[in-house]
């Protein structure tokens, strides 16, 4: 299946960073398979492409279901859960990160391998950065790959271990492996959850009755009454059996964490809970943070629906001027427009979002949104705003320019696609026709992430590389094919 035949979720959204992969995984519950498929529906943000599940019976050994499209469109039919029974079960949800574009079933996790001492399934989240290294060597030494994932380097790595049991493979296979990634993994006894030493993507772990759950975000938890319990720290393996014994070990050199900060800004739910912290609560403060570093006098603070709404917000607040709800989001668009024709394509944003214009007319707006990647969709806006009678239109960034592409797991355009990257904020305020634009600073960003001081320019509190430039793990592969680093100052 092409991309042509399978395109995103929202086709005409060109204008975000799409949201990596989220992955789940319970042990020690009746129908777990059932838990993860409600897991996957509160993760589906980080993934829209495809998903699949694998659970574990000891009557029905292994079993797997792959699927392109929402998990509401697949793991909700009873005929399907049926064949994925027993007590520990893990899933995935997709948006291809690395590998082929293209919709391949192949690539849809979890991936499954079978060894010496039991089959055991994967599901990872992050990206890894030596990928095309490792993939000639296993190659060239007799491995043969069933995807274009970089994911599935971790299956094979497992199989050359000598270690005698899986979790001790899988910890020989990470320390191979450069990059960010969160993995969750089951064998036929126990659920498995690992983050790379720097912490980059998220994992937390939740209680559910006499069970055990891994998910990327707490809100997934919550959608099966699962306990917060605490994050994985970084660097950190858990081992959980379904009797329900968590050991836990640190099997990497400790490293400072470098969590991704984009996660505060968009990528994670914001009734989601990272290092403590509310998501909703942090973006809120990015709002007030902006409102103090970028004033201007206007008659309505707006946000770019859905994720500009608590920066905007927080905006209004600490501004003082009026919040409105002057752009409506399409809730049911989905994928209505599986083959738009080139009328409806012309249509652009329209299709998603519609402009308020009885709020709207004669009014100087300040509209807020999390990012600006290419700036066409900004671009739509704005002549969305205007045409509707504003007398003005102000651009508030919940985040500072995006200038670099992104290699931990997040699908970013090619560095000469990014706006920041070839223009500075006074060249993209003519570029995208608005009265100002002002993006929040980085320090601005980290203190409305905790952080009071700002960011710590010597040690970074968080991965900030698609803004700042300054990778906390080289991008071999990348480099490889030409990516040129930033110059060191």
């Amino acid at each position: 299946m092409s991309e042509a035949q399978f395109p995103p979720a929202h086709p005409f959204d060109d204008d975000k960073l799409k949201e990596e992969c989220g992955v789940f995984g319970v042990v020690g519950v009746t129908d777990a398979a059932n838990f993860v498929a409600l897991g996957l529906h509160a993760l589906q943000h980080r993934g829209q492409e495809a998903g699949g599940i694998v659970s574990y019976a000891p009557d029905a050994g292994f079993n797997s279901a792959r699927r392109f499209g929402y998990v509401r469109d697949n793991f909700t039919k009873q005929s399907l859960m049926e064949t994925l029974p027993g007590a520990l079960s893990i899933g995935h949800v997709r948006y291809s990160t690395a590998g082929s574009k293209a919709a391949a079933i192949r690539d849809v996790q979890p991936f499954f391998g079978e060894f010496s001492m039991g089959g055991a399934a994967i599901a990872h989240n992050g990206n890894i950065t030596n990928a095309d290294a490792l993939r000639r060597e296993l190659i060239e030494r007799g491995s043969i790959f069933q995807s274009s994932s970089d994911s599935e380097c971790i299956i094979h790595l497992m199989a050359r271990s000598l270690q005698r049991n899986i979790p001790s493979r899988m910890e020989d296979a990470l320390r191979r492996v450069e990059g960010a990634f969160s993995v969750v993994a089951m064998t036929r006894t126990k659920l498995i959850g690992v983050r790379d030493p720097l912490g980059v993507r998220p994992l937390v772990l939740g209680k559910i009755g006499d069970g055990w759950a891994l998910s990327s975000e707490t809100c997934a938890l919550d959608i099966i009454g699962a306990e917060f319990v605490r994050e994985i720290e970084p660097g950190e393996m858990v081992v959980i059996t379904a009797e329900g014994g968590v050991e836990s070990s640190h099997p990497f050199r400790p490293q400072p964490s470098r969590f991704c900060i984009f996660e505060h800004v968009y990528f994670s739910r914001p009734d989601s809970i990272i290092g403590g912290r509310s998501v909703y609560e942090t973006r809120r403060q990015i709002g007030v943070e902006l409102a103090r570093e970028a004033p201007v006098e206007a008659d309505l603070v707006c946000a770019v629906p859905d994720s500009g709404t608590p920066a905007a917000i927080g905006f209004a607040h600490e501004s003082g001027i009026p919040f409105g709800m002057g752009i409506i989001r399409n809730q049911y668009m989905g994928r209505t427009f599986i083959e738009p024709t080139e009328q409806i394509r012309n249509m652009g944003v329209r299709l998603k979002l519609n402009v308020n214009r009885a709020l709207i007319r004669g009014k100087r707006v300040i509209l807020v949104d999390d990012s600006v990647v290419r700036g066409t969709t900004s671009r739509k806006i704005k002549e969305m705003i205007l045409d509707a009678g504003a007398a003005e239109v102000h651009f508030r960034i919940a985040s500072p320019p995006t200038a670099w592409p992104c290699f931990y797991g997040v699908d970013t355009p090619q560095r000469e696609k990014l706006l920041a990257a070839t223009m500075s904020e006074d060249e993209m305020c003519q570029h995208l026709g608005v009265d100002s634009l002002k993006f929040i600073s980085l320090d601005g960003l980290y203190r409305a992430a905790g952080e009071a001081e700002g960011r710590n320019a010597k040690c970074p509190q968080y991965c900030d590389a698609c803004f700042s430039g300054e990778y906390p793990v080289k991008p071999a592969d990348m480099i490889e094919k030409g990516f040129q680093m930033k110059a060191a100052e």
